[in-house]
């Protein structure tokens, strides 16, 4: 299992689009987004498991592209903390 570190996700993103949008690579199996804590809105990060080869697929075709006006980017979890996780 492979942990992986999106950024730049949009404000709509929900726990549904963000699987949606990793599942044509290969099966989620968990997801975490970080909320806003009074609008519950999307704060632009996110992380999520998948197998290894589904995982690089995903990097491969997802880092870089635009969701939904966003430019998000695709990356291996490395396990740092980051400011607002």
């Amino acid at each position: 299992m492979v942990t992986m570190f999106v950024r730049g996700l949009p404000s709509s993103t929900t726990e549904a689009t963000f699987e949606r949008m990793f599942a044509a690579y290969g099966r989620v199996f968990d997801i975490q987004i970080t909320k806003d804590l009074f609008s519950g809105t999307c704060k632009g990060f996110g992380k999520l498991q998948m197998e290894g080869h589904h995982a690089r697929a995903a990097i491969a075709g997802l880092d870089g592209s635009l969701q939904e006006g966003s430019y998000i980017r695709v990356s291996l979890d490395d396990g740092k903390k980051r400011r607002g996780r």
